[in-house]
Formats: C-alpha cells, sequence, structure tokens
C-alpha cells in the first residue's frame, strides 16, 4: 500500500492523468479471481491469497480516482508462465487447463495458443470479468502476442497440432497469415465487448515500436508482423484499439529507430 501510495503521488504531482497496473502478468490475478489463481508476485506463492482481504487492484483503483488519475489494467493475454514465476503449480493453468497451453524451450515459459477458441474464450473472460467487476478506465495490453523467437531458443512456435486441424478443416490462408488471423479476431471481438459493456472503458495497446522495416525506408528492427505475427497497423486502421502507446525502448538520435 506504501509503494502504490508513493507511485500515485507521484504520478499526480508531475501532472499525469493515468496509470496502467499490471494485473495479470502469467495467467493470474493481482485481484479477487474466480477465473485465475492469486499471483505468485504477491505472496510468492500462486494462488495464496494476499493477508487481511487486501485487494490490490481495488485498492488501486480507489487512490487513482481520489487523484484525479485514470487506473488502466495491464494483461498479458497470452503468457501462461514465466520461469521468473517459481515453479508451476496445480493452481496454474498449465495444469489446470493442459490443452490450452505449450511449452517454449527449456527456460521454462509456457504460452497460450492463440489460436484455439478456447483460449481466446478464456482471456476474454478474464477481461471482461475485471471490466464488470471494477470501475477501471483501461484495459491494456503489450507487445505480447505470439512469443518472441528468444523465448524459445529461435525454434517456431509449437502449435502443430492447432495448424493441422486448421488446415483438416479446409483452412485456406498460410500458417504466418493464420496466425495473425487469430491474433486479429481475439482484439476485434474484445473491443467490441468491451465497448458492449461498458462504453466508456478504453482499450490501448503498446505494440512494438516497429511497425515492420522499411515503413518508412529508413527504419530498420524487429519485423512484428512476421515475428510476433501482430498487424499492429492493421489494428490501428480498424480502430479496434482507443490508444496506441508503441513501446519505444531507443534513444530518440538512434538512426534505425528514428521517432521522428
Amino acid at each position: 500500500r506504501q509503494q502504490a501510495l508513493a507511485i500515485l503521488d507521484t504520478v499526480a504531482a508531475i501532472g499525469m492523468n493515468a496509470v496502467i497496473l499490471q494485473v495479470r502478468p502469467q495467467c493470474d490475478a493481482l485481484y479477487a479471481s474466480e477465473l485465475e489463481p492469486w499471483s505468485y508476485y504477491l505472496t510468492g506463492e500462486q494462488g495464496i491469497a494476499p493477508a487481511d482481504g487486501f485487494d490490490p487492484l481495488e485498492f488501486w483503483v480507489e487512490e487513482a480516482h481520489d487523484r484525479g488519475l485514470e487506473l488502466h489494467a495491464w494483461f498479458n493475454p497470452y503468457r501462461a508462465h514465466h520461469p521468473k514465476g517459481a515453479a508451476v503449480t496445480d493452481a496454474s493453468i498449465v495444469r489446470q487447463r493442459p490443452e490450452m497451453v505449450v511449452r517454449l524451450g527449456e527456460e521454462g515459459y509456457w504460452w497460450l495458443d492463440p489460436s484455439r477458441q478456447d483460449v481466446q474464450e478464456h482471456s476474454r473472460a478474464v477481461v471482461m470479468d475485471v471490466v464488470r467487476r471494477y470501475d477501471i478506465d483501461g484495459v491494456h495490453f503489450d507487445d505480447y502476442f505470439y512469443p518472441y523467437p528468444s523465448y524459445n531458443e529461435g525454434e517456431d512456435f509449437p502449435d502443430d497440432e492447432s495448424w493441422e486441424l486448421y488446415r483438416e478443416n479446409a483452412g485456406h490462408l498460410n500458417r504466418a497469415d493464420w496466425r495473425r488471423a487469430s491474433i486479429n479476431r481475439f482484439l476485434k471481438n474484445l473491443y467490441e465487448v468491451i465497448k458492449k459493456e461498458k462504453r466508456h472503458v478504453k482499450f490501448g495497446l503498446s505494440p512494438f515500436g516497429v511497425w515492420r522495416p522499411g515503413h518508412p525506408a529508413s527504419i530498420q528492427g524487429l519485423d512484428q508482423y512476421e515475428v510476433l505475427y501482430a498487424d499492429a497497423r492493421l489494428w490501428l486502421r480498424q480502430g479496434w484499439a482507443d490508444y496506441f502507446t508503441p513501446q519505444l525502448y531507443w534513444s530518440i538520435n538512434q538512426v534505425p529507430q528514428s521517432f521522428p
């Protein structure tokens, strides 16, 4: 609580108007949830609630609003387990819904398969549970869609089973387009259901700071369109988000990623 208040006081004092609070690092919850377990990052053990009934999200929403700040809840839509989140427990989705997850390499990452309908339904249900029960002002996603290749030791995402099922059902897209279509479908639907439930709740995204190398011509760097299967320009043009805060982790004069 003291940490939260110090952050919120600083945010208000320097004239900002919103804070983004991560509430779902890895298919877990920094709030009271019946859909996913309490986060390891709160108590050091997944599934164990904080002492004295403390609900961090409820606290942050109330204190942010008291300072005239918007509170946007940040969800990671697809990460099932991070290796820094200690061992996988029986409370984890890795054990609870093993058909929905895949393991990446030997580092201990587990990931939801974005192409699966049950994955999309589960992540949507998690977000909408928060939208309905908490007075948040926004829902926020960062740049984690399909994982960065380094998470899987440079190997392709292990979704052979889903891909073969798609082909058996007369799917006509190539594999990269099929993956992008899965992300597009999820984001479009989520935007629509958020607005249907609470029109004022914003949906924001922090995509990787380069859409594609060569756009504009001088830009170089990771191709999120081909690597993360994230067509951020399409989402912007289609109006499936209310704001973008691109992840620009470089200096302004770094020429290959020049922001100006």
